[in-house]
């Protein structure tokens, strides 16, 4: 995998390439302590990875993210695991390390890059023939879900936290990717963390709507289109 440092802290981007050396496979090509500079690189270069510091001065790791048009895969270094936490809505980022970073947690997420790159399609989550049938990969096992017992899928960090009559399950994923497989008959994203089953909705209150004993936030934005579907019920 070959790979680029972004980082202001020169000990940061040190132990980066110390830790980096062990691993098989990984190659640090070059390193930068502003994200502009990374950014000229990747206009002329491509990487199979970044490293990539969200605190930085003027031009910041999410600053970088948003300006990215096709982006590699991005491990995120940072002091903060709530800021970094942020930025999990992009499918591109697979992990972050929290500093200082351990040898033990850097193997992971290396483990997990790896894992990324060379997948070429998403197991996570199969649809199926039947439409009330849905696969996702917990363990490696797949399990069968009904789709109309699934009433409220919850994105956290880089896990997605499906709720349904009987169970919950807990799936590596984006919600990007499963919004894709959920029919848009019973489901609807109403907040960039949630999607809901229509359906299930027992009571809606200015800016959010009750199911089961969960009360859900709906996104401005989101409003106006959840409304028009409840029209359609």
């Amino acid at each position: 995998m070959k790979s680029i440092i972004i980082d202001d802290e020169k000990m940061a981007r040190v132990i980066i390439q110390t830790l980096a050396n062990d691993i098989e496979g990984l190659s640090i090509i070059e390193e930068f302590s502003s994200a502009i500079e990374a950014m000229k690189f990747l206009n002329e270069n491509k990487v199979d990875l970044i490293f990539l510091d969200i605190h930085m001065p003027g031009f910041n790791g999410l600053d970088f993210i948003k300006s990215l048009k096709n982006p590699p895969k991005i491990i995120l270094t940072t002091s903060d695991p709530k800021f970094a936490i942020e930025a999990f809505e992009y499918d591109f980022i697979i992990d972050y390390l929290l500093k200082p970073i351990e040898l033990s947690r850097f193997q992971k997420a290396i483990s997990k890059a790896r894992n990324k790159i060379l997948e070429k399609t998403s197991p996570s989550i199969k649809p199926q023939d039947n439409s009330n049938d849905f696969y996702v990969n917990i363990d490696r096992r797949l399990i069968k879900i009904d789709l109309p017992s699934i009433y409220l899928v919850e994105a956290k960090g880089d896990y997605i936290h499906i709720k349904t009559e009987d169970k919950n399950y807990v799936v590596h994923s984006t919600l990007k990717k499963i919004e894709e497989k959920l029919p848009d008959a019973l489901f609807l994203k109403i907040h960039r963390s949630f999607i809901i089953n229509i359906k299930k909705i027992i009571d809606i209150e200015d800016n959010s709507v009750l199911i089961k004993k969960d009360v859900i936030p709906v996104s401005r934005s989101k409003r106006p289109e959840l409304m028009k579907r409840l029209d359609l019920l």
